[in-house]
């Protein structure tokens, strides 16, 4: 095995029971939000953080978080990521 691919593990998101459907627009943005409420409470560094992040990384196409980024800049996001 090469040095590049022992460096890092493609996985992506787990089965949620929440999300059954195979539509996961919701998945995605439950995990987005979710990453951002527990850093705010948490801190970037928390480690059960990391993982809503890889998740929404893995769900959610980049406009989306892009778009969802720029409303958070500019406090337009349509939800609450109060912890």
């Amino acid at each position: 095995m090469s040095e590049l691919q022992s460096k890092y593990v493609l996985q992506t998101a787990g089965f949620d029971a929440r999300f059954p459907n195979q539509n996961q627009t919701r998945h995605c943005f439950q995990n987005y939000t979710d990453y951002f409420k527990c850093i705010a409470a948490k801190g970037e560094d928390y480690a059960p953080c990391k993982q809503f992040k890889r998740a929404y990384h893995s769900l959610c196409p980049n406009e989306w978080t892009n778009k969802w980024d720029e409303q958070r800049e500019s406090g337009t996001f349509p939800a609450s990521l109060e912890p």
